[in-house]
């Protein structure tokens, strides 16, 4: 927990909002040329440009076009690890904003545009104030959070120790904006906050043939209705009320044609889980639900489960530094507590899995707009407010700031 921040962090609202101008114009040039995955050169180059001034030493990616900056504060001491995301979503942008995307079929719908231009000024806001960091500022650009295991590729090619063995950091934060969230104020939380995504694939194989006569043939059709239904069963029956898990069937694939039966049907469906128990009691169950459930229609199910992001677990005591230090930067009433998680994903996952951190929520909603009822994150008409940029700018700032004390 911080003690009494305000000194160190005198100053950074205004200095932020002064860089403003400098922020919107990085956001808006990549909010036109998003890219998808882990290959993003157009970024990529948006960044470097951006912190070509300034006194950090740059890694790039080899397989991906991360970017990876350390910044040296003027006296000893150990590492923090500050993360933007610059990915986009394939989506065809429907915003109206006179610098809407120019790419068909890409969009930056998560906002991960303004993550990128406020992790790259809060970089200049630290740059200017090295003789009050006591150690060094990692700066981890990261591709392919989408779904891409971005920030994985990224610790597996040796981000953790891009600052040298003695250079580990000690914790890694992450702000991630959020249209549904009142503009300027900080959400986060202790423990999980947000969940695994795991990829369910079942594949149930019958004996094709015509519709007219299903008794001489296995049809997989029925069996692979039944399965939506007991998988939705297992999940009250199995699973304790006071566990959150949520799994949905979102792709359903079977036949050609009116009068004939296939031979197989295509089931896919995420499975969302906030403990690490509950996510291996199910794995376990689906397999045995698919299974048996295609038995009773006499067909066999081949089932696949593809491990997506861990639970993303904030430290305790980061979480608390982000309260504090949002709080004494952003003012009181601007720090929000978060009574429970969501079960939306995110790679950040994996940098909290190896060193204790948190990731918190950047309120974005446009002024006028109720948050309830705008188009959320991930929607192709998603408005994001850039207002709240400068909040963005000097919280990444702060947190940096007050654990390099």
């Amino acid at each position: 927990m911080p003690d009494n921040p305000d000194h160190r962090l005198a100053g950074l609202t205004e200095a932020a909002r002064a860089l403003q101008p400098r922020t919107v114009a990085l956001r808006r040039r990549l909010h036109r040329h998003p890219e998808l995955g882990l290959q993003l050169p157009l970024t990529r180059t948006a960044v470097l440009d951006e912190l070509a001034d300034l006194p950090v030493k740059v890694h790039t990616g080899r397989s991906s076009s991360s970017v990876v900056a350390v910044l040296e504060g003027d006296r000893p001491g150990p590492t923090v690890l500050l993360r933007a995301d610059m990915d986009a979503l394939p989506l065809t942008e429907q915003t109206g904003l006179p610098y809407a995307s120019l790419i068909e079929g890409v969009m930056h719908a998560c906002g991960h545009d303004t993550h990128t231009a406020m992790l790259a000024s809060a970089a200049r806001l630290l740059a200017d104030r090295r003789e009050l960091l006591a150690g060094r500022v990692l700066l981890m650009f990261q591709p392919g959070e989408e779904g891409w295991h971005g920030a994985r590729h990224m610790i597996e090619e040796g981000l953790l120790d891009a600052s040298g063995p003695a250079g580990v950091p000690i914790s890694a934060y992450a702000l991630h904006i959020s249209a549904t969230i009142p503009t300027g104020t900080v959400q986060t939380r202790p423990g999980p906050i947000m969940a695994a995504a795991d990829v369910l694939r079942v594949t149930v194989l019958g004996r094709g043939g015509h519709a007219s006569a299903p008794h001489d043939a296995l049809d997989p059709v029925p069996a692979a209705a039944a399965m939506v239904g007991a998988l939705q069963t297992m999940l009250t029956r199995r699973v304790t009320a006071l566990e959150p898990a949520v799994l949905t069937v979102a792709q359903i694939r079977a036949g050609t044609t009116s009068n004939v039966i296939p031979e197989s049907a295509f089931l896919e469906a995420t499975l969302r889980t906030l403990s690490e128990h509950t996510r291996t009691f199910l794995h376990e169950q689906v397999q045995t639900v698919c299974q048996h459930t295609a038995a009773a229609y006499g067909c066999t199910a081949s089932v696949t489960l593809e491990a997506g992001y861990p639970i993303t677990v904030n430290d305790a005591g980061a979480a608390a530094r982000v309260d504090a230090v949002a709080g004494a930067v952003l003012g009181p009433g601007r720090v929000n507590p978060m009574t429970s998680p969501i079960l939306g994903s995110e790679d950040f996952a994996y940098v909290l899995d190896r060193v204790p951190g948190a990731l918190a929520f950047l309120g974005g909603c446009p002024p006028g707009l109720d948050p309830d009822r705008i188009a959320p994150n991930h929607s192709n008409r998603v408005l994001f407010d850039e207002s709240a940029m400068p909040d963005g700018v000097a919280v990444y700032a702060a947190i940096a700031l007050d654990a390099l004390r």
